[in-house]
């Protein structure tokens, strides 16, 4: 068969998706273990491992029921692999019995599990038949029931009372593709005018967003590659204009970007103000990054390969006027965007990182100068990098003072007639922000 058609057998897409959930679930990232799928089968298997990441904690729950004792790894992720993707006939991207039927192929034709496809058959057509029944006994669990381990869902109802089940919600939905207009280059207005004559449906996302209806392969985005758009979240848009307000007009401005990759909010901030930008990234590949995004555009900033915990090996000695620091989480909040991040995290790394970003804030605080400002975020919706962080620092630091801030905003999709979850204006991720501004001592 020709691999450069659409007509792919779907055994084979299922067979890369199991190997993808395998590695997944030995802890590496989605995004590397969708890098070792053959380029031809790549974006239907990525389809297909999210909406299976986005049902792994039902599908598991199933499979438990199907089998009384766990099965080998490679068989088990196939299992699971398909099980996800039939159990909600809704949103089965197949007919049930043609996926049972692919799952089946997918096993003879893997030399390490081949012995194992009566099994598959047979736990799969039972799931058929028993279908109404088994999926009655798994919704009384809380991980079937909402896709995330049981200690994130713990953490949620303790952080977010009134809106934990809106947060798992929003997760377990699809994210859109956001678009961030260059305001030096166009306006969102004829960014849209644009988009219409190109037949592309889009509606304003924000201050500077444009989401699109459907996505698109970057090359397909008009003004892309001429630096018109970015992609970037809307809620990740906010975090340059949150930290040049009262700034932007301040002769020699300098900023530090503490955690730049891949420097999205390193350009917004150079495409909102003049300003002198240092952008900072421990990774060396993840720094060029930064570059590239930055060529594109059209604009400059010092991009350094440095740790910002370590300012001694990097700073020049002059204090900055504002500080972005963006730091390492869990990546909560970015889950429906990324939704491996919810099974390979594990509780312990919530407080891990959060003293990572105590340190952060301590190294970098008596690096702004009286009366700037640092803005730190991160993109989570747990409390402990967000609001009990910030309360922390400032029963620590009596010249910091929080000025008025965004807090934790909540992954947020528009549903049904245009409701809303509370806090929200439009779609976008989790994330936090508070704005500090420097006392003089």
């Amino acid at each position: 068969m020709n691999e450069s058609d659409s007509k792919i057998p779907l055994w084979r897409q299922l067979q890369a998706v199991a190997v993808v959930l395998a590695a997944i679930r030995q802890g590496a990232s989605g995004t590397a273990a969708l890098e070792t799928v053959q380029v031809s089968l790549r974006p239907g298997v990525q389809a297909l491992v999210y909406q299976v990441l986005r049902s792994l904690g039902r599908a598991e729950a199933l499979r438990r029921l199907l089998a009384s004792r766990k099965p080998p790894a490679a068989v088990d992720a196939l299992l699971c692999t398909a099980l996800a993707l039939i159990w909600d006939e809704a949103v089965a991207p197949y007919e049930s019995f043609t996926l049972v039927n692919q799952a089946v192929e997918a096993a003879k034709h893997t030399a390490s599990i081949r012995a194992q496809a009566g099994f598959v058959n047979g736990c799969l057509r039972r799931f058929l038949r028993e279908r109404a029944e088994l999926l009655a006994r798994t919704e009384v669990d809380p991980v079937a029931r909402w896709n995330h381990p049981a200690w994130w869902i713990e953490r949620l109802r303790q952080d977010h009372p009134k809106q934990w089940q809106a947060i798992l919600q929003a997760n377990n939905r699809q994210a859109p593709m956001t678009l961030r207009v260059n305001v030096r280059k166009t306006t969102i207005d004829s960014y849209l005018t644009r988009l219409r004559g190109a037949g592309i449906a889009a509606w304003r996302n924000g201050e500077f967003g444009v989401t699109l209806a459907a996505p698109l392969p970057v090359q397909a985005i008009p003004g892309f590659a001429e630096g018109h758009v970015s992609v970037q979240d809307a809620a990740a848009q906010q975090a340059a204009p949150l930290l040049l307000q009262g700034l932007a007009g301040t002769a020699s401005l300098r900023v530090l970007d503490a955690c730049a990759a891949p420097g999205g909010k390193t350009a917004h901030l150079l495409e909102l103000a003049d300003c002198e930008v240092s952008a900072l990234e421990i990774d060396p590949v993840r720094a060029e990054r930064i570059g590239q995004t930055l060529q594109r555009l059209g604009l400059q900033a010092r991009v350094q390969v440095a740790d910002a915990g370590q300012p001694a090996a990097w700073w020049d000695g002059q204090p900055f006027d504002a500080i972005l620091l963006d730091a390492p989480c869990t990546a909560s909040g970015i889950v429906r965007r990324h939704p491996d991040v919810r099974w390979l995290r594990r509780e312990s790394d919530v407080g891990q990182l959060a003293a990572i970003q105590a340190r952060l804030l301590a190294t970098l605080w008596p690096l702004l100068k009286p009366g700037g400002r640092l803005l730190y975020c991160t993109c989570s919706v747990f409390k402990a990098e967000g609001d009990l962080q910030i309360q922390t620092f400032l029963a620590h630091n009596t010249q910091a003072r929080l000025l008025p801030s965004p807090g934790h905003l909540l992954p947020h999709f528009t549903v049904g007639d245009g409701d809303v979850l509370d806090n929200q204006d439009s779609d976008h991720d989790g994330f936090y922000y508070a704005l500090l501004e420097k006392r003089a001592a």
